[in-house]
């Protein structure tokens, strides 16, 4: 097992240094002068020298690459054309938003999802079984940003049960310590601004989650019900085992690798930024933050972004793959 992780990590090196060469590339592939684009076309000649000059654009590129990927090395991912801050410190309480975002996202996908699939499979053909499937077809089918604007709607302007806009109380601002507000809530002890803070993730959670939810039951369905008319799901059934012991305990067993992929494939999506989600919520994510830089043309933050965004999904795969021989020891590296 040790062995594979290492096999695995030693992998990922090509992968990494191709994405470093796709998202340098970006401000390459620009039409016409980058330092031109980023300026405007207002700028004067002697702006877009010292604009060249200190993004090093004046140089050959692959000395401007050599420069790049050191920096990187470093920890170093630039400086914001916008804000003029160190995008290294600037881009984690955004990726924080989007990891606490996906997390609740994927807990109600996975609950939801995969219990409705086991049950659909378990009374397969019946009315829930149905049911069950038109809602998933329908969760797969919706668009997110109707699903965003008709909670909104219903829970935050007519219900008034949640809010509609932010991660938190904008009157009451935590002291973030992780950027993680749920566990710096939990930090400080303050439930109620934890049950605050949990008010805020609901609406936009639900409206991230239900796609994959809806994937996630339809893919338990198919497996469950191709475990449950095995051989030994019988001899099970003939010993006298309860149901819910022959369903949880041995049929997911061994159905739950290509539901974990699912799941694993969907967290790097929703990893990389969900930008309707975010920007219809005023979420104050990954995703919402590239899309600015794009409007404000800010190509070292797009740059790093991307870059992250594509780490955080290569990861996700690495851990995805080493679950599968947790759960299942039957496979072999």
């Amino acid at each position: 097992m040790f062995a594979y992780i290492v096999r695995r990590l030693f992998m990922l090196i090509p992968v990494l240094l191709g994405m470093t060469i796709i998202t340098f590339s970006i401000v390459h592939l620009i039409p016409g002068n980058p330092a031109q684009v980023i300026l405007g076309e207002a700028a004067t000649a002697e702006a877009i020298a010292d604009l060249e000059e200190s993004m090093g654009l004046n140089e050959p590129y692959w000395v401007q690459y050599g420069i790049y990927f050191m920096d990187l090395l470093q920890g170093d991912l630039g400086t914001s054309l916008r804000s003029k801050a160190e995008i290294s410190s600037e881009i984690w309480p955004h990726l924080a938003a989007t990891i606490e975002l996906t997390i609740f996202a994927m807990i109600f996908a996975i609950v939801i999802g995969v219990n409705a699939g086991i049950i659909s499979a378990w009374k397969q053909n019946s009315w829930f079984d149905f049911l069950a499937m038109i809602i998933a077809l329908v969760g797969v089918s919706m668009p997110v940003f109707w699903l965003a604007l008709m909670e909104q709607w219903i829970f935050a302007q007519e219900l008034g049960w949640l809010p509609a806009y932010g991660r938190q109380d904008s009157r009451d601002p935590i002291a973030a310590i992780t950027q993680f507000y749920v566990l710096d809530s939990l930090i400080h002890l303050d439930f109620e601004r934890a049950f605050t803070i949990l008010k805020h993730l609901v609406l936009p959670a639900i409206a991230l989650g239900t796609i994959p939810m809806a994937i996630i039951a339809r893919m338990t369905r198919s497996s469950m019900l191709e475990v449950m008319k095995s051989d030994y799901i019988r001899t099970i059934r003939a010993k006298g085992g309860s149901q819910f012991l022959v369903i949880y305990k041995h049929a997911l067993k061994n159905a739950i690798i290509p539901i974990l992929t699912v799941i694993g494939l969907q967290t790097g999506v929703l990893l990389g930024g969900a930008i309707l989600t975010e920007t219809i919520f005023s979420w104050p994510g990954i995703g919402r933050y590239v899309y600015e830089a794009i409007s404000f043309r800010d190509y070292p933050v797009i740059q790093s972004g991307i870059l992250v965004i594509a780490f955080i999904f290569v990861m996700v795969n690495l851990i995805v793959d080493i679950m599968y021989k947790i759960i299942d020891p039957r496979i072999k590296y």
